[in-house]
């Protein structure tokens, strides 16, 4: 199925893990990976990684993505190396680069990059600290301090405004669900954020619990019935943009399979069609306010 790739992308992009930011290189050297030249020529092998390559102002360097960096547009019209999984070797080093930007996956899962004796950085974007932390190694490499140093300071206090204004609230049972067929009239293999995932956290800091936190891994997949025994009080209901021309009220109607479920039962069932809801970049922050506001709306925003 055509979104499938795309849906595998997020739950290896988002699943637990440390914070972790290191440079690989084939030759010692410390933190410059280009021996201190300046790096001119930029592959990003993930979305979340052109989306902060782009938002540091080095959009210009930026030769090559994967076939799923999407935002900012700009990206679209550039060469493409290939897949998260599948990267395509021979259009990467047709590229050029003198730097790789990777996720610590890659490193684990394609050792061929290493041998190509490419310079590489490889960053985590599995928790939001891990998000934040790349911004700083990114703009560190690439003589965007100041940038990145901002960027993380006015991400972090928009974080802190929303605890601020979350504080003390209930916090409801928050469940999403990402599906492969949203509208279809189905509720089968539904996708849920469980413990240890990247959505848990975002869920946390918008002033919410996940209902799926006691799952043993981070993105299980749930029948109608597990939906009935978790029983949560919203859905968020995560639509691919690939997805866009589905009808929103065919999408709700879905739910309708699970009228017991509280959520579905008070009408808090939410459909998102933002891009930058699956994609674990700064644009982060976009997500857990819009999500802070579905899940408070008895607070002053504004």
């Amino acid at each position: 199925m055509r979104n499938r790739p795309i849906w595998a992308v997020i739950a290896l992009l988002v699943c637990a893990g440390g914070l972790v930011a290191l440079w690989r290189s084939d030759q010692p050297g410390g933190r410059q990976p280009t021996d201190g030249q300046p790096c001119r020529r930029i592959v990003s092998m993930a979305p979340s990684i052109t989306e902060t390559l782009f938002a540091l102002g080095l959009g210009d360097r930026v030769v090559g993505v994967t076939q799923f960096c999407q935002y900012p547009p700009e990206a679209q019209g550039l060469p493409k190396v290939g897949g998260y999984h599948n990267p395509n070797l021979e259009a990467l080093v047709a590229l050029k680069p003198d730097l790789v930007v990777m996720l610590v996956e890659h490193e684990q899962s394609m050792p061929a990059l290493k041998k190509l004796g490419l310079k590489r950085l490889a960053v985590c974007h599995q928790n939001v600290e891990g998000v934040l932390d790349s911004i700083t190694t990114i703009g560190d490499a690439l003589g965007k301090q100041k940038e990145a140093e901002q960027m993380v300071a006015d991400i972090r206090a928009r974080i802190e405004r929303v605890r601020r204004k979350t504080a003390g609230l209930g916090r409801p049972r928050v469940m999403l669900a990402i599906r492969q067929t949203p509208g279809s009239g189905r509720l089968e293999g539904v996708t849920v954020a469980a413990a240890g995932s990247f959505f848990e956290e975002v869920i946390t800091l918008c002033g919410g619990q996940d209902a799926c936190g006691d799952q043993a891994a981070p993105f299980p997949v749930v029948s109608a019935e597990g939906l009935l025994w978790i029983n949560p009080q919203v859905i968020i209901d995560l639509v691919p943009p690939s997805q866009a021309k589905v009808d929103e009220q065919a999408i709700l109607k879905d739910w309708g399979q699970v009228a017991d479920v509280e959520a579905v039962r008070s009408g808090r069932v939410y459909v998102l069609r933002d891009d930058f809801a699956s994609i674990p970049g700064p644009r982060f922050i976009l997500l857990v306010e819009k999500l802070a506001r579905l899940l408070h709306p008895e607070v002053q925003w504004q």
